[in-house]
């Protein structure tokens, strides 16, 4: 358990961005909100793929778009169903940056 903390935090960070900041916007505040997120998860998993040397960060993308899927009929509606695939794209994209930055950091 204490080998996977850093993940089990991100994915906490993930989970508090999905299903908690809903509840501070307005009605009108979604389409910024989901923007928000997406460069939240961006973040995430750049951050995650830096800090990262465990092999199931590798499951990140998929973990993060099967989260979020849950939160579609919790605030949003059926059509909101196309952003779990823009989060599986931007966590995979962010988790290639961050390994790129770690196997850049590391090189020495």
């Amino acid at each position: 358990m204490k080998k996977y903390l850093k993940e089990i935090i991100t994915v906490l960070l993930q989970l508090f961005m999905f299903y908690i900041f809903p509840l501070f916007a307005g009605p009108t505040d979604t389409m910024g909100m989901v923007l928000l997120i997406i460069l939240a998860t961006l973040l995430l998993a750049t951050i995650l793929g830096t800090i990262s040397n465990n092999k199931i960060k590798y499951c990140y993308p998929i973990l993060v778009a099967l989260l979020f899927i849950p939160s579609i009929w919790i605030y949003y509606n059926e059509s909101a169903l196309i952003h779990s695939v823009w989060y599986l794209v931007v966590s995979a994209i962010g988790l290639l940056i961050g390994m790129t930055i770690n196997k850049l950091i590391y090189k020495k």
